[in-house]
């Protein structure tokens, strides 16, 4: 079944790595599914916190999934832990993803960051994206997006 996700990451940072998971393909349709438009991200930032987090409610409905791309900062982001909650208040289900071996525009990898936090009874199975195995990275997260889809599919039919 094709999720639609929302992909949950530090955008100055790690936009490059991002990037790379959304051109693999492991979602139908990525452009529209949870991915700001530069533009779109750049001309909310212009207008404040109120316009950002409601471009964030925004791309998050019609979601079911929401994968967090956990880069060295990402764990420390307002903007990513707003859209975990909003994810968790959604019934969202949540996969992450290390993305610190992906190189940046400039052929650099960057230390492993922390976790996000959340809830101990919020389920959040995390792998690593392993870039000299993509066909085993992307299996893997199409796998995961679609365990945590059946349990946000749970969660909202109750």
């Amino acid at each position: 079944m094709a999720r639609r996700v929302f992909f949950s990451f530090h955008y100055e940072n790690d936009i490059w790595r991002a990037n790379q998971v959304r051109n693999a393909n492991v979602v139908v349709g990525a452009d529209a599914a949870g991915f700001f438009d530069h533009s779109e991200y750049e001309e909310a930032k212009k207008k404040g916190d109120d316009e950002i987090t409601r471009l964030i409610r925004s791309k998050l409905n019609g979601t079911s999934v929401t994968v967090v791309l956990i880069g060295q900062q990402t764990a420390s982001r307002p903007y990513v832990r707003y859209e975990i909650e909003q994810s968790i208040a959604r019934s969202n289900g949540l996969v992450g993803v290390y993305i610190h071996l992906l190189k940046d525009r400039n052929g650099y990898g960057t230390m492993s960051g922390a976790a996000p936090s959340l809830p101990s009874n919020v389920p959040f199975p995390i792998f690593t994206w392993n870039p000299d195995d993509w066909v085993t990275s992307v299996q893997r997260l199409a796998r995961e997006i679609e365990v945590a889809g059946k349990l946000s599919d749970v969660l909202n039919d109750r």
